[in-house]
């Protein structure tokens, strides 16, 4: 059984304390991003800008690949701990 890992240890986990600030801070910066990308681009689409549309269809793709990105800092950050 050679490929049997330890368990983890307190040290390398993710504490409920940077759980909770990496999920209010993806949440303000993923809505103040895809919120402005929605307004401007709706802001344009509505003044016959029709180039406005590509704000407007990936700002709440765009908005939630921040927060995975900074889970995955946060992860990488938890991994380096070993």
């Amino acid at each position: 059984m050679s490929n049997l890992q330890p368990p983890p240890t307190a040290d390398s986990m993710v504490t409920r304390e940077e759980i909770l600030v990496l999920g209010l801070k993806a949440g303000v910066t993923g809505s103040l991003v895809g919120g402005l990308m929605l307004g401007i681009g709706l802001g344009l689409v509505v003044n016959n800008v029709h180039a406005g549309w590509v704000l407007v269809l990936p700002a709440a793709p765009i908005s939630g690949m921040l927060g995975y990105w900074m889970a995955r800092g946060l992860s990488r950050r938890a991994a380096s701990r070993d």
